[in-house]
């Protein structure tokens, strides 16, 4: 990975410049399986492919199961498609609970994958590695130290924060934001569900807060029904990322990639 001016470069793809980026989730039982489903996307459907782990059965008992479906979605991808791998914890939406320990084995796994796979030192030959990102989530007993290790690999780090069941007022957003930064965050992820349209005017208010002065991409999302117009628009206010389905959903609310293309070819294009 490479930072510069607050832009984030990942193989091919530049997260903090420009049209959103478009990251399409991989949900899947079997390392096997998403391999699959990896190889079945279509040529430029994805500027990154998100792994959610936790979707793999025994994922959260077995971390050896989570850095085998990274290595091999990693291999099923073309060269220069970034991945990122994420286990949900179900305290945050996740398919499957993992406790604070079996949580922490699985983002380790991740990481020891990507140094044994040859990324090593940051700034080193990307060639063989497997994951280039990874997602922690802020709410992770010793998330710092996590945030640590992983940029020590030479993998960029999302930290997050998903909120299911409301939207905070925007200044606490901008302190969710502000607090992932100061754990090392090289991507700020912010995701909440709005109830009203106001909760939308909330969230946008806070990406834009927030991005005007970052000094790293951010991220964020309103989910459900109401909440498609921030993946739609989102990257108006700042936001570098937006999550698309090619297959099954992983989240409420997200869009087919081919019609969100054309929103940001819409959007962008005329700016």
């Amino acid at each position: 990975m490479t930072t510069i001016d607050g832009v984030l470069r990942l193989r091919g793809t530049t997260l903090g410049a420009g049209t959103p980026q478009v990251c399409v989730p991989i949900v899947a039982a079997t390392p096997e399986d998403a391999a699959a489903a990896a190889r079945a996307l279509p040529d430029g459907a994805a500027d990154v492919v998100e792994l959610r782990l936790d979707h793999l059965t025994g994922s959260a008992l077995d971390p050896a199961v989570a850095r085998a479906a990274v290595a091999a979605v990693r291999a099923a991808l073309p060269a220069t498609v970034p991945l990122l791998a994420t286990f949900r914890s179900a305290r945050e939406g996740g398919a499957q609970a993992a406790d604070d320990d079996a949580y922490a084995a699985i983002v380790d796994a991740v990481i020891d994958g990507a140094v044994i796979d040859g990324a090593g030192a940051e700034g080193a030959e990307v060639g063989g590695r497997t994951a280039d990102a990874i997602d922690v989530e802020l709410a992770t007993p010793g998330v710092a130290d996590l945030v640590s290790r992983a940029r020590a690999a030479g993998l960029a780090v999302v930290v997050s924060h998903h909120d299911f069941a409301a939207t905070p007022p925007a200044d606490e957003i901008v302190a969710l934001l502000r607090r992932q930064r100061d754990v090392g965050a090289d991507v700020c992820k912010v995701a909440v569900m709005p109830h009203d349209p106001d909760d939308v005017l909330a969230l946008l208010t806070a990406t834009r807060a927030f991005a005007r002065d970052a000094d790293r991409p951010v991220v964020t999302v309103a989910m459900g029904a109401l909440g498609v117009v921030s993946r739609l628009a989102g990257g108006v206010f700042g936001s570098a990322m937006t999550f698309a389905s090619a297959g099954a959903a992983s989240a409420p609310g997200q869009v087919d990639v081919d019609r969100l293309r054309a929103a940001l070819a819409l959007l962008h294009d005329a700016r």
